[in-house]
């Protein structure tokens, strides 16, 4: 049976290496309040974003100077593009992607190979409910993306890119559900039939098809997904 584990407390009596934890050498403490399964595995209710060399992240443009952009990232950072770093030009309020290439003691972030994303709205969820709304095997974020028609950009900060083309109302009513239930069991099965009900069948298998549901995993690089996908592999 899980259990809550509150920040601090020991959940591995031995270092170990997982997110939201801190280790004094000997033994493994949480840093967020978490579910701790039978197996080990711990599970992040609610924390801040912790931003690593190579998180691919997602936010907008809030200063624009002459050396390059302030970009938001979600409370309580921003992140710093150089126009060096960047081939694009951006505007105030642009939606952009972007790869963490520095994180100082400060937390200050430095950001490259930025694009900007188009003709869509932010979301924006709690940051370690990200893996869960990934899936396991992309399984929740390929489902959304099918069965609404719309483009997903998955920054691993927590903000998502939700494209207008394509059911967008419901795509974002289904990431709102897994951010809600994302400790529970059988969460990609629920969201599933949530999204046959709204779409219905007919026009659920229309838009599955369609070339432009896509899903860029922007918080998931093969370095990324071992830090945080299979925390929640196994609900």
């Amino acid at each position: 049976m899980s259990k809550i584990v509150v920040p601090g407390e020991v959940v591995s009596d031995k270092p170990e290496r997982m997110a939201y934890t801190f280790s004094d050498g000997q033994k493994t403490y949480a840093t967020a309040l978490s579910l701790l399964n039978e197996e080990g595995k711990l599970v992040p209710l609610e924390g801040p974003y912790e931003p690593i060399v190579e998180d691919v992240v997602v936010g907008y443009v809030t200063d624009i100077r002459f050396t390059g952009y302030n970009v938001e990232l979600g409370e309580p950072f921003s992140g710093f593009l150089s126009s060096r770093d960047s081939r694009a030009t951006f505007r105030l309020g642009s939606i952009v992607q972007a790869r963490v290439i520095n994180v100082d003691e400060v937390k200050s972030i430095d950001l490259a190979d930025a694009r900007g994303l188009e003709g869509g709205w932010l979301e924006h969820i709690s940051p370690v409910k990200v893996p869960r709304l990934i899936g396991k095997r992309n399984s929740m974020i390929n489902t959304i993306a099918q069965m609404t028609g719309c483009n997903l950009v998955v920054g691993r900060n927590g903000y998502v890119f939700v494209s207008f083309a394509g059911n967008h109302s419901l795509a974002i009513e289904a990431i709102r559900m897994v951010e809600a239930q994302a400790h529970t069991t059988g969460l990609t099965d629920r969201v599933a039939a949530l999204l046959r009900e709204k779409a219905g069948a007919k026009n659920m298998n229309a838009q599955a098809g369609m070339a432009g549901a896509q899903v860029n995993m922007a918080g998931m690089p093969t370095s990324q997904m071992a830090r945080g996908q299979d925390d929640n592999s196994q609900m």
